[in-house]
C-alpha cells in the first residue's frame, strides 16, 4: 500500500531540500517514489535542475524517482472552470450568468486556494497505485494546515447538505402528485449526486490522511520557527493528524578547534545558542526530533542533495529506515 509523507513548515525553512533528500533515500531503499511540490516558486525543479509539470515525470539520474509540480494558481482556475461546466449543464440559461458572477466572486475569497489544492491532492492520492511512497513538499504552514483540516470539517458539512437535499426532494415528491402517483426525482438528481461525490471524496481523504500518512515539520533553530512549529503541532493534533517527527534544518557547523579569529568566535557562539534551542525543542515540543541537518555554504542540488540525504535519518513505517549509508 502506498504511504504518503508530508513535509510542512513555515516558508523558507528548507522543506523542498528535506523532502527531496528524503525521496532520494526512499529510492535507495528500493521504493518507487513520487515527490509532489505545491511550491509556486517551483523549487523542486531547481533542486534537481530539471523542469517538471502537472503530470509525473522521471527525475533524470535517479531510477525509481518521479516528480510533479502543482501550480496552485492554475488549480484555482481549473477548479473554477470545472464548477462552471457542471452547474451550467444543470441550470437554466437565465441563471447561468448570475451563477458565473457568484463563482468568480467565491474564488476570490479566502479558502478558494485551499479547496482547489485539496482536490488536486486527492487526485494524486487516488492515482498513487504505481508508487510505494508519495512525498509531498507542501506550501508554507498556514495554508497547508487549513488544507489538511478540510476533510474532517467538510465531511460533516457535506453530510448535512445531503440530508437537507434529500428532505427537500422528499417534500417536493409528496406535494407534486399527478394521477395519484408521486413524481420520483430523488433518483438521478444532479445536485444530490454531486454532494454524494464530494462526500465520498472527503471521506477518502480523511481516512487516508489519518490512517496512511506521515507528517514531518521542518524547522530552523530560531525563535520564530520554534513558535510557528509549536502552533502547527497544536493545529495538527486538533485535526487528529499526529506528527511523526521534527527535522531541524540549517544548523551551524562548528569550526575546527584550531580555528581562531572573529569568524570562528561568531560561529562558536552561534553553535552554542543553537544547541540551547535544540535542547529546548526536544524538551518542550510535542514531537520528537527525528533528524538534524547542518547548513551548506552552496545551494543544495545535485551531489550536495545526496550529501544532505546521507544526513537524513528518518524512520519509515512502510519501508524501513529511509536513508543512505
Amino acid at each position: 500500500m502506498t504511504e504518503f509523507v508530508f513535509f510542512g513548515g513555515k516558508g523558507g525553512v528548507g522543506k523542498t531540500t528535506v523532502s527531496s533528500a528524503y525521496a532520494l533515500n526512499c529510492v535507495e531503499d528500493g521504493l518507487e517514489t513520487l515527490v509532489v511540490s505545491t511550491d509556486p516558486a517551483h523549487s523542486t525543479a531547481d533542486v534537481f535542475d530539471q523542469e517538471f509539470g502537472d503530470e509525473p515525470r522521471p527525475v533524470e539520474g535517479y531510477d525509481g524517482l518521479s516528480a510533479l509540480e502543482i501550480d496552485p494558481e492554475a488549480e484555482v482556475q481549473d477548479h473554477l472552470q470545472g464548477l462552471k461546466r457542471q452547474l451550467n449543464a444543470q441550470l437554466s440559461a437565465a441563471m447561468v450568468n448570475e451563477v458565473d458572477v457568484q463563482l468568480e466572486m467565491a474564488h476570490q475569497t479566502p479558502g478558494a486556494y485551499e479547496a482547489a489544492l485539496f482536490d488536486r491532492f486527492v487526485d494524486v492520492m487516488r492515482s498513487a497505485e504505481p508508487y510505494d511512497r508519495v512525498v509531498f513538499d507542501t506550501s508554507p504552514t498556514g495554508s497547508t494546515l487549513r488544507l489538511l483540516a478540510l476533510p474532517e470539517l467538510l465531511e460533516g458539512w457535506i453530510a448535512r447538505l445531503v440530508d437537507k437535499r434529500e428532505r427537500s426532494i422528499d417534500r417536493y415528491e409528496k406535494a407534486a402528485i399527478g394521477n395519484r402517483e408521486p413524481r420520483r426525482v430523488m433518483d438521478g438528481d444532479p445536485i444530490l449526486a454531486r454532494l454524494q461525490e464530494r462526500k465520498e471524496r472527503f471521506e477518502f481523504a480523511g481516512e487516508t490522511l489519518r490512517g496512511n500518512a506521515a507528517f514531518y515539520l521542518v524547522m530552523n533553530p530560531d525563535e520564530l520557527s520554534i513558535r510557528e512549529t509549536e502552533r502547527s503541532l497544536e493545529t495538527l493534533a486538533e485535526a487528529e493528524l499526529p506528527v511523526r517527527g521534527l527535522v531541524v534544518n540549517r544548523l551551524t557547523p562548528e569550526p575546527e578547534p584550531h580555528e581562531e579569529g572573529r569568524g570562528a568566535r561568531y560561529l562558536r557562539q552561534r553553535v552554542a545558542t543553537e544547541r540551547e534551542r535544540l535542547e529546548r525543542i526536544e524538551r518542550e515540543l510535542d514531537a520528537p526530533v527525528a533528524a538534524t541537518i547542518e547548513t551548506r555554504v552552496e545551494e543544495v542540488r545535485g551531489s550536495l542533495l545526496e550529501d544532505v540525504a546521507s544526513d537524513l535519518d528518518l524512520e519509515s513505517e512502510a519501508g524501513g529506515r529511509a536513508r543512505t549509508d
